[in-house]
């Protein structure tokens, strides 16, 4: 068995109010990223790195910014179409910033308030497209 991750973050961990509605809003403004459900359970799911849970009593939502990475600018427009038809929050609509050159984004408010970005980063070449882990090796 091998895993896929990222070069920075090991994971990231959300508690969410509502896992349904949560789980919906993901499910469907990032599968136009081509980012799927990895695993799923009773009160949480998992999308490659991200790892969401429901919040009870002693618990509260969590409000951060996450950023997903988009192939393309056509890709950041579908991904803000998506994002705010499954129940999310404008918080920057699709266009450039003043970043970097080329830094082309949207940011979306989850059912839980955290502010999700897709970006697009203008042309660049990556040394992989993921880290592989080989636990077995």
């Amino acid at each position: 068995m091998q895993f896929h991750t990222g070069r920075l973050i090991d994971h990231i961990h959300l508690r969410a109010r509502n896992i349904t509605n949560t789980r919906y809003f993901y499910e469907q403004a990032l599968a136009v990223l081509g980012i799927p459900i990895t695993a799923r359970g009773d009160g949480w799911f998992q999308i490659d790195e991200l790892f969401v849970d429901a919040a009870d009593a002693k618990t509260v939502a969590s409000h951060v910014h996450l950023a997903f990475q988009a192939r393309d600018r056509e890709m950041v427009d579908a991904f803000y179409k998506a994002a705010m038809a499954a129940g999310g929050t404008d918080n920057g609509a699709p266009g450039e910033r003043h970043y970097h050159p080329g830094y082309y984004a949207c940011f979306v408010l989850d059912p839980d308030g955290n502010n999700i970005e897709a970006v697009f980063h203008g042309p660049s070449k990556r040394s992989a497209p993921s880290v592989v882990i080989d636990p077995g090796a």
